[in-house]
């Protein structure tokens, strides 16, 4: 009873210390800028859409040294782009069509928990129905990831396969197909984000419109 009396006082400690470190921040910002709070609540035109993985450890400002204001972010387990998400399509077309975005940008990380649950065979409950949509970009690389041997490097590989084919998924809707038709401006991108480096690789697969998509998924 004293042991879980104790973790009980060290989770509410915890939690105070959140809201100490609001006020800290606060204090500090204005330090710098006093009328910070006053110009963020103005209203935000961020010019980049992030859709990226939960993980707390890939947070879009800073490891991309931006400000507050400036990536508009959307976050789930591995950063997908599935078409019956409403979550991901609403945050999309408010992006696009009234944020006026200029670019889109799907990004991964290494060590991604979701991509190595994925890979496995072992059921975890309700997020399964959500891993199963990974495991149909390893389907679609089966013969090339089946031959790497390490588990990491499979890994690896298959964040970057997912970062790619979810690039793709991202062109296909009629949100992104239909800010191309209008002739607005809006690129779509993938990224990979090293945890062990910090560092950011563009997986080369920019695209400002659809001319390069398969035909059957162009709407005219």
């Amino acid at each position: 009873m004293c042991a879980k009396i104790d973790k009980n006082i060290q989770d509410a400690e915890l939690y105070k210390e959140l809201l100490e470190g609001n006020k800290q921040f606060v204090k500090n910002t204005l330090a710098i800028d006093p009328e910070y709070f006053t110009n963020l609540a103005k209203g935000q035109s961020p010019p980049v859409l992030w859709i990226g993985c939960a993980d707390s450890r890939v947070p879009a400002n800073q490891i991309t040294n931006t400000a507050p204001g400036e990536i508009f972010v959307h976050r789930n387990i591995a950063n997908m782009v599935i078409h019956s998400d409403m979550n991901m399509l609403s945050v999309l077309d408010y992006a696009v069509n009234v944020l006026k975005v200029k670019h889109v940008i799907v990004t991964g990380h290494y060590g991604c928990g979701g991509i190595a649950a994925a890979i496995g065979n072992n059921q975890f409950g309700l997020i399964d129905n959500w891993l199963r949509h990974i495991k149909d970009v390893y389907r679609l690389h089966a013969k090339e990831l089946d031959q790497v041997a390490d588990f990491d490097e499979r890994c690896d590989r298959l964040v970057e396969y997912n970062v790619i084919e979810n690039v793709y998924n991202l062109c296909k809707t009629s949100i992104v197909q239909n800010a191309w038709h209008n002739g607005q401006p809006l690129g779509i991108h993938g990224w990979v984000y090293s945890l062990s480096t910090g560092i950011i690789t563009d997986m080369k697969v920019s695209t400002y419109d659809n001319g390069q998509m398969d035909n059957v998924f162009k709407f005219k």
